[in-house]
């Protein structure tokens, strides 16, 4: 089939950078001679019939910018067969020849059912803070979230050392440790709880209590979302050591903020490959980097578990702690 229009959405977690893949999709697309409909807030923007044309000077100053100008949502209606039905006569309206889906695991999810069951030409471009996809080192936004979330707790690591404290910190990672493994050994944090591996709590509060026999009196303790709860591990610790023990919640404050230039530089690359490989008449697969070479992957498997390597920053966590 020929490629003459190709539409483009960023859907799921919004991330830093989205707006550098957007740009690259659109300008490498004008430059072959496409043209270009941005779908706003996802999968809910192509059920309900949201579109814009895109042109060179729609993405004018958007490669710095955090967010994504095409807006997201995630759209529960697109799972069911209604849902994914009028997201398919939107595109046929429209004459939309094929889609680049920017986003996570559930973006590529609903990619892989417009592939299978209605035979739309997709290529997804990974774009999620918590670098959980198959197929690529790096994803769209894990890198400027990662550097977020340190900066901030470089500022905690200040006054816990100044006034004596614990501070327990949240960060981002539902069923991903990487932000929190990553931040930990770049903070120099003294314990990290993750998703992917169990935890002693007491062993920790034992580790905690030698310490402080030693003259240790501050102690940054990292903690993934789907690990636990940062409020019920400060708690325990209180009750278990006696010390007193403060809670950070980071939020939402991982996923804004200027893209770095890892995340602009891997969003633009992405990006125009994505065009690429539509043109090249691929469809169902997903683009990432592995060594700095581009890789392409099916969206099956980039969406299949992806192998958190905890052991060795881990091991060197402790060993410097």
């Amino acid at each position: 089939m020929s490629i003459k229009r190709i539409g483009v959405l960023t859907s799921g977690g919004d991330g830093p950078g989205m707006n550098a893949a957007v740009r690259s999709v659109v300008r490498m697309a004008i430059h072959e001679k496409l043209e270009v409909v941005g779908i706003i807030r996802g999968y809910t923007g192509l059920i309900n019939g949201e579109l814009m044309p895109l042109n060179h000077r729609s993405v004018s100053n958007i490669i710095n910018r955090g967010g994504t100008i095409l807006k997201t949502d995630r759209c529960l209606e697109f799972l069911t067969e209604e849902g994914q039905l009028r997201a398919v006569e939107t595109i046929k309206a429209n004459k939309i020849d094929g889609l680049i889906l920017i986003g996570g695991d559930g973006t590529y999810r609903g990619g892989i059912e417009l592939v299978r069951k209605w035979k739309i030409p997709c290529i997804g471009v990974p774009g999620t803070i918590d670098n959980d996809l198959n197929g690529t080192d790096s994803t769209i936004g894990s890198d400027t979230a990662v550097n977020t979330a340190l900066e901030s707790i470089d500022k905690i690591r200040d006054t816990a050392t100044s006034m004596e404290r614990i501070f327990v910190v949240e960060v981002m990672g539902r069923e991903s440790g990487f932000i929190a493994l990553q931040v930990a050994v770049g903070a120099g944090a003294e314990e990290v709880l993750l998703p992917e591996q169990r935890y002693d709590i007491e062993a920790m509060c034992h580790e905690i209590v030698e310490g402080n026999l030693r003259g240790k009196v501050s102690w940054i303790i990292i903690v993934a979302e789907g690990a636990a709860k940062a409020e019920d591990i400060a708690k325990k610790i209180t009750e278990m050591t006696d010390l007193e023990t403060r809670v950070v919640v980071l939020g939402h404050v991982q996923r804004g903020g200027i893209p770095t230039a890892k995340d602009r530089i891997l969003a633009t690359r992405l990006g125009a490959e994505a065009v690429r490989l539509l043109l090249k008449g691929e469809s169902g697969k997903a683009v990432g980097v592995k060594g700095d070479e581009i890789n392409v992957v099916d969206l099956e498997y980039a969406v299949s578990k992806k192998e958190l390597k905890v052991g060795e920053l881990y091991s060197l966590i402790k060993i410097l702690t």
